[in-house]
């Protein structure tokens, strides 16, 4: 194996809460209410979208009673004047604007209104919470894309005229070689479906909110579940809050749940059912866990510089003020 290459959890997408868009001529970074399943593929510039994230809105659609009346729709009192002044047996006379907007219950086409996807079911990789979720402080050259700096509040690994050094990191508000340009940065790894269980999907923040929910929730689980980790039903869900760093408006941020119908005990029983079919099978959690362990430890940065050029872009703009920090 090639030295020095750190051997990462295989991605087959990504998850973000966010895009990038083109404004006066940049591409900056843009916020979003809601997730975004994508592929590993970008057309015009903009990520391809994944067939799950379709079929995720479709799965949270409400069921229709009615084809021809819209969600959160009233009766109109236009409407129902008419229908109280007017004789029994007899319509009275309906403009062209309402005939029009009579549709045949019978051959009308199901609304295909886009659903905000705002809660994805997942499980994770590994027991171990701290696999399924890393987070340092990273700092980044914008023009090569290659990590310069990547810490975790104690020590650091920093490209140096000397090539590779280990220093002490005082972290981003104390660091003068880091100044505004270091970032708090997790990714968290998850798998959604069953058609890939060893592949996962992506999601990536620079957010404190997202980090720090997340990696409570981790912890929480694992502890909560016996070890079982991996095999709890969850849901990465996208909450919001007001602070005083947002001017009190609203800021999105990824949070990790018991999946919606069970509650925590429940939870714990599926996880241990199915730890206790993955075992009869000949599944080794504990042998991926320590092959996943050795692979983080295997390099210095886990962002290669073909990956990096899209998260600078994303998440290390120019303008630190348009940064989607929480995507």
């Amino acid at each position: 194996m090639i030295k020095g290459l750190m051997i990462t959890p295989p991605v087959i997408g990504r998850i973000s809460i966010g895009k990038v868009v083109e404004k006066n001529g940049k591409r900056l970074p843009e916020k979003d209410d809601e997730f975004t399943i994508t592929t590993q593929v970008q057309q015009r510039g903009q990520w391809v979208l994944h067939p799950l994230d379709e079929a995720l809105r479709q799965s949270q659609a409400p069921v229709q009673v009615c084809s021809s009346i819209k969600e959160g729709s009233e009766p109109s009192d236009v409407q129902s004047e008419t229908s109280t002044n007017t004789a029994p047996g007899r319509q009275g006379k309906r403009s062209l604007k309402d005939k029009i907007s009579v549709t045949d219950t019978t051959t009308a086409a199901p609304s295909t209104a886009r659903r905000k996807l705002r809660s994805i079911p997942v499980r994770v990789l590994f027991n171990d919470p701290n696999l399924n979720l890393r987070a340092d402080y990273c700092m980044f050259d914008r023009s090569t894309a290659r990590p310069l700096c990547v810490g975790n509040g104690e020590s650091c690994k920093r490209v140096t005229d000397k090539g590779l050094e280990e220093l002490a990191c005082p972290g981003p508000d104390a660091c003068r070689f880091g100044m505004v340009n270091c970032k708090p940065y997790g990714r968290l790894n998850v798998s959604i479906g069953d058609s890939d269980e060893l592949g996962s999907f992506v999601f990536r923040t620079t957010g404190f909110n997202s980090i720090r929910t997340l990696a409570a929730r981790l912890q929480y689980f694992a502890a909560v579940s016996g070890g079982h980790l991996a095999c709890m039903p969850l849901e990465l869900k996208l909450r919001g809050k007001s602070t005083t760093q947002s001017h009190r408006s609203a800021i999105y941020y990824a949070d990790l749940i018991v999946r919606s119908g069970l509650s925590l005990n429940a939870a714990i029983a599926q996880a241990q059912e199915h730890t206790a079919q993955r075992q009869a099978a000949g599944f080794d959690q504990t042998a991926l866990d320590a092959a996943a362990r050795q692979g983080f430890a295997s390099g210095s940065f886990e962002d290669t510089p073909d990956e990096a050029g899209a998260i600078v872009e994303e998440f290390y703009p120019i303008s630190t003020e348009e940064s989607t920090s929480e995507t």
